[in-house]
């Protein structure tokens, strides 16, 4: 019984640390976010409409149908793409597609 119970919990914690591990995230300094929302606010873009099935938000993949923009900004070194939403700027990985950060 005592075997079956340390099979378990050692299951529940291995599942756990996959969870944490995926939920990685990235950093931006306050300086990084000055220097982007700088640069975003030179670009005048628009803000788009996502498509309601798709959630704003750290970790979801956005898809192939929105145009994402590269944030050609070195001194933030930072290598993403971007996207404006409901004033915030969403910082996207662009090979992945997955939301990394958001400006407020």
């Amino acid at each position: 019984m005592k075997t079956l119970t340390s099979i378990t919990l050692s299951g529940f914690l291995l599942a756990a640390g996959a969870g944490a591990a995926s939920a990685q995230s990235v950093v931006i300094s306050p300086e990084q976010e000055t220097v982007i929302r700088e640069y975003v606010t030179t670009q005048e873009i628009q803000p788009i409409e996502v498509p309601a099935e798709v959630t704003i938000e750290v970790g979801t993949t956005l898809p192939e149908t929105i145009e994402l923009r590269p944030l050609e900004v070195p001194e933030a070194e930072v290598e993403y793409h971007y996207i404006v939403v409901d004033n915030r700027t969403v910082l996207v990985e662009p090979q992945t597609r997955e939301i990394v950060y958001i400006i407020e």
